[in-house]
């Protein structure tokens, strides 16, 4: 026999069904009520789980959340990076907006979950497991940004990084903060390009 993929056992299928329940389960109840308005015992019940058995999984509802969280935001980044390879030839500032625009979306679908999401990443702590695989996704992002400001010939690869750090901090600002709540998903991109075209522009102005 050849030495491929080794077969699930019947425990290990059964622990990936129960996963797979309560992640549509916590998918479904926090889209349809937000975070705030969901409890873990809400989930277990969708989820035809014990509460206990829920535990396993993920021990508090902010765990659950990144659970969910991430699987959209790191569709959101593949969607994103896709795009602003479509766009390259577009300098700087077209690319780094086409990568984001879907980053965006995706935290303001249901803004109370982006918010939280966002707020547990940074807050949370680092080396629990969902956590560290969301900062990893945030990393990834970054990383993005950074790649697309090392094609613009005015600026170096230190400079790159540093800025994206920037561009990622203005993200957060623009996803999370209160005064930003009400406006549309187009008008919080557009005032993310003018901030990001303002922090590019002494680059291209210093040559």
């Amino acid at each position: 026999m050849g030495r491929g993929h080794m077969p699930i056992g019947r425990r290990e299928r059964a622990k990936q069904a129960k996963r797979e329940r309560i992640m549509t389960a916590a998918r479904e109840l926090f889209a349809e009520h937000g975070v705030s308005g969901v409890t873990t015992q809400q989930i277990a019940h969708r989820a035809d789980v014990a509460i206990g058995t829920l535990y396993l999984y993920a021990s508090t509802k902010a765990e659950l959340l990144i659970m969910v969280q991430n699987e959209r935001f790191a569709a959101a980044i593949d969607a994103g990076l896709a795009a602003a390879n479509a766009a390259a030839g577009q300098g700087a500032l077209g690319p780094v907006i086409a990568l984001i625009r879907p980053v965006v979306e995706c935290l303001r679908e249901h803004i109370e979950n982006g918010r939280t999401y966002l707020h547990e990443l940074v807050f949370g702590d680092p080396t629990e497991p969902y956590r560290q695989a969301g900062l990893a996704l945030a990393g990834r992002l970054e990383d993005g940004v950074t790649g697309l400001l090392t094609r613009d010939a005015h600026i170096g690869a230190a400079d790159a990084a540093t800025l994206a750090r920037v561009i990622t901090a203005i993200i957060h600002i623009s996803t999370t903060a209160t005064v930003y709540l009400h406006r549309s998903d187009e008008a919080v991109l557009a005032d993310i390009r003018d901030q990001i075209h303002a922090t590019l522009a002494p680059h291209h102005r210093a040559e």
